[in-house]
């Protein structure tokens, strides 16, 4: 990483540290749980890793692998932190409802989900398949969140209510992406080997589904309950079973 990237890391770090502390001073009660959290961390990395194990692992023992298999991925790889904090700046510029960092890195089962997937990406590309794919299963188990290691995502990426979200393998989604609750994106039957690329600041609606070897142009947006299966181009908006295309910057046939 360079000088900027850990001076900006270590801004917000602090800044999560100093809502903690401020939410130790007003809740006492409240603040034991936020000093085991993080203010015992020394930074996000080491507060990631163990908000997964906690959240994945059903027993010390297990909690205690998780922990370790994300502390190595986050050490060897620390632009994993890097996309973490994105991801995090990207649920208070998104949501309306949070005004702060705090809420969403400890409550926030979508974000959670999403850095337990770039442990487990992390994992598929150092030959740890099996454990991967067991960071994958516990997540889908837990948090009702599944993506296949072998996804690729952007940063920046918020995973709004985050239940019953499957992304499937081969998948990619570029940055600033936000994906809410109940949707699926996939291979199709006719060409299983390949899977949806979707673009960067696309907005995927609750219960979605786009399947198959086709794009998701930047900025494009698709209504709830669409099913994709043809190239949305770049800032359309798509809607409806089948998709149709409408909103378009320039004019599109229909999906």
């Amino acid at each position: 990483m360079t000088a900027a990237v850990t001076a900006t890391n270590d801004r917000l770090w602090q800044n999560i540290r100093d809502e903690a502390q401020r939410a130790v001073a007003s809740d006492p009660i409240f603040g034991r749980s936020l000093a085991e959290a993080v203010l015992a961390h020394d930074g996000l990395a080491a507060a990631l890793a163990d908000l997964i194990g906690r959240r994945l692992g059903g027993t010390a023992a297990e909690q205690a692998r998780f922990t370790g298999f994300s502390r190595d991925a986050f050490r060897d790889a620390p632009e994993l932190i890097e996309a973490a904090g994105r991801d995090l700046q990207a649920i208070v510029r998104s949501d309306p409802a949070i005004a702060g960092l705090l809420a969403p890195l400890l409550h926030f089962k979508g974000y959670v989900a999403l850095q337990a997937w770039r442990v487990s990406n992390w994992l598929w590309h150092h030959d740890q398949r099996d454990a991967a794919l067991l960071f994958q299963n516990e997540a889908s188990n837990v948090l009702q969140v599944s993506i296949h290691p072998a996804a690729s995502i952007g940063s920046s990426v918020y995973l709004d209510h985050a239940t019953g979200i499957v992304i499937g393998a081969n998948v990619g989604i570029g940055d600033e992406v936000t994906i809410l609750q109940n949707v699926s994106i996939g291979r199709g039957n006719e060409l299983p080997t390949r899977s949806p690329r979707i673009g960067s600041g696309v907005f995927i609606g609750a219960g979605a589904t786009i399947l198959g070897d086709i794009r998701i142009g930047d900025f494009a947006r698709i209504g709830a309950d669409t099913v994709v299966i043809a190239d949305v181009p770049n800032g359309c908006t798509a809607v409806g079973n089948p998709a149709r295309l409408t909103n378009c910057p320039e004019p599109a046939s229909a999906a």
